[in-house]
């Protein structure tokens, strides 16, 4: 149950901040609705994206829909650094994160009677 809670955080967090759920300004329900519909859309087409990615190597989690998030924003919408830059950084956090994963874990199993 802990590593399902892991995801369903993610893609809370995925769609309310990095999405901009939480960030409509609307007074009517029509706007609202829209806006939410764009961000549940927007939400629907990375973690399809996701979902059909090829398997990481040892040591890396694979590609999540905030990771894509961010990849999508650093290298399309905003191209400020070099891909190799950008590439390596993501290698780096799903490495962590990864090795964060796995000493949850661990911990868990300690822990649990």
């Amino acid at each position: 149950m802990a590593g399902r809670r892991w995801s369903i955080e993610e893609s809370f967090q995925a769609t309310k901040t990095g999405l901009g759920l939480d960030q409509h300004q609307h007074r009517r329900w029509n706007a609202w609705h829209r806006w939410t519909t764009l961000v549940i859309a927007a939400h629907a087409f990375l973690a399809a994206a996701t979902a059909t990615s090829t398997p990481s190597p040892g040591g890396l989690i694979t590609i999540t829909v905030n990771e894509l998030r961010r990849l999508f924003h650093a290298l399309i919408i905003e191209p400020a650094r070099r891909i190799a830059d950008v590439i390596a950084w993501s290698i780096f956090r799903r490495r962590h994160q990864a090795a964060a994963k796995t000493s949850h874990y661990e911990r868990q199993k300690l822990t649990e009677p």
